[in-house]
């Protein structure tokens, strides 16, 4: 690792999940720009001396403070635009609609602000379809990397991939694609993948188990309440399994008729492996793959019918136990950033690579 700390601004931080392990990469954010008042509140409790600017960054005066702010040498940029003017999960399917989407151009003042700060370093992450999707620029329907490489090609070396995060260690499997520019003759490659992944097992084998309802000593580490049907069908549900799948006891109306759905919805995850990727409705039974794995009762039932406690999900996304929030921050807002966030060991394994050569 570089002996010398960089420093760095964070643009579509959030609330700063991703920066969660930076300063141990040797980099230091000491600004950053956030659109949502409550995100930028709450960065600005984890990260009291980060100059946060709340605010749009599309607003001129938003953005000269934002510039403003970086008052010194900028040696590392990492960016996310919000990515579900991207996602094939939200309403835009096609190239077409992707490109007129505005969420998308907010790029454009990514490019705006390296033309600006010229960091050394920049990192740009997004869901894989920031490597596909095409944008006009400069009159013309350009992919992303296009853009960067006709804009910085001659004083940047940049690479793209499509990285899992359970790769590097989180007990998580989640896909990112991971932009990376670096000034010419410096040195920033990609980190090795692990050997062996972390399963779920492994990051929340230990907590105690809960039922609906229920709340234990540990911070964090209590179970939000289900309706009694959800219970009753995820409680005859197997670990990895949907209860779309149950003979009997399966999701199913008032009337008795069967719920019609995805077998991702009803679905508890599995032990043995990294958790699913975490979405942004991980409060939900019916949602993707948010129900705890469970463990085998005397009566041939499951424990645990439950979601994912907030504690589960801090630790599979690869925050630490103690993780600096207020004892008072909304449940929910804790479970959104969570499930719209990269895993921030993920960006720490990928950050302490820089200045690392390939022969060491």
């Amino acid at each position: 690792m570089r002996k010398q700390s960089l420093i760095g601004l964070s643009l579509f931080a959030g609330a700063g999940i991703g920066e969660t392990y930076l300063s141990q990469a040797g980099v230091n954010i000491i600004v950053a720009n956030e659109l949502v008042p409550r995100r930028a509140e709450l960065h600005r409790h984890i990260y009291p001396n980060c100059n946060m600017v709340c605010g749009d960054i599309t607003n001129e005066n938003v953005f000269e403070e934002i510039m403003s702010a970086c008052n010194s040498k900028i040696d590392f940029l990492i960016a996310s635009p919000p990515c579900q003017g991207l996602s094939v999960a939200g309403k835009n399917r096609k190239q077409s609609q992707m490109q007129d989407d505005d969420r998308n151009y907010l790029f454009t003042h990514v490019v705006k602000a390296i033309k600006r700060l010229s960091p050394d370093y920049i990192l740009i992450e997004n869901v894989p379809m920031l490597l596909k999707v095409k944008i006009i620029y400069d009159g013309k329907l350009c992919p992303i990397e296009e853009i960067l490489c006709f804009e910085f090609g001659e004083k940047y070396d940049i690479t793209s991939a499509v990285l899992d995060a359970a790769d590097y260690g989180v007990p998580q499997t989640r896909l990112r694609a991971i932009i990376k520019m670096k000034c010419k003759g410096t040195s920033w490659n990609f980190p090795c993948k692990v050997i062996e992944k972390v399963t779920v097992k492994d990051a929340i084998g230990h907590l105690p188990s809960l039922e609906s309802g229920e709340s234990s000593n540990i911070k964090w580490h209590y179970a939000r309440k289900h309706t009694s049907d959800n219970v009753l069908w995820m409680k005859h549900t197997p670990t990895g399994k949907t209860a779309f799948c149950n003979e009997e006891y399966f999701p199913k109306k008032k009337d008795g008729t069967r719920i019609k759905g995805y077998e991702s919805s009803y679905r508890r995850i599995r032990w043995d492996v990294p958790s699913p990727t975490i979405t942004i409705r991980n409060d939900c039974i019916a949602s993707q793959r948010n129900v705890h794995p469970g463990r085998l009762l005397e009566d041939g039932t499951y424990s645990d019918a439950r979601a994912l406690t907030v504690l589960e999900i801090m630790l599979l996304n690869s925050l630490p136990v103690d993780w600096n929030i207020p004892d008072n921050t909304p449940e929910i807002l804790i479970r959104q950033c969570i499930g719209e966030s990269i895993p921030p060991l993920m960006i720490k394994e990928i950050a302490k690579m820089i200045g690392v050569k390939s022969d060491e």
